[in-house]
């Protein structure tokens, strides 16, 4: 499986887990998510990086959210209605100049 991808299920699981508040501490965190102490601190500093409102919380014992957030990776219908293929382009397209003359060399040859 490819690391990016092992990555973004490694944050979805991490991500349920706090919501359910069902962490424990680091390390028994790291051990139901069967990986080491290090990749745990360095995914949820990743987590924070992309500004996850992470925090342990001494008295429940488990990694909290300040604040209720989603966290979405994916391709998801859209529904906006500002979306729209069809729409030119934003920038303008410079005009081929035809019928140039080309110089013609000792020879008469192009």
């Amino acid at each position: 499986m490819n690391a990016a991808l092992k990555q973004i299920r490694l944050i979805k699981r991490i991500d349920r887990l706090i919501r359910l508040k069902a962490t424990g501490s680091p390390i028994e965190f790291a051990s139901k998510l069967d990986i080491s102490k290090a990749t745990l601190h360095r995914t949820i500093l990743a987590m924070k990086e992309l500004d996850a409102p992470i925090i342990f919380d001494i008295k429940s014992n488990s990694y909290l959210y300040l604040n209720e957030v989603i966290f979405k990776f994916g391709f998801h219908a859209n529904t906006s209605s500002d979306y729209n293929l069809d729409t030119k382009p934003r920038y303008k397209r410079k005009k081929i100049k035809k019928n140039i003359p080309v110089p013609k060399n000792e020879t008469g040859m192009f």
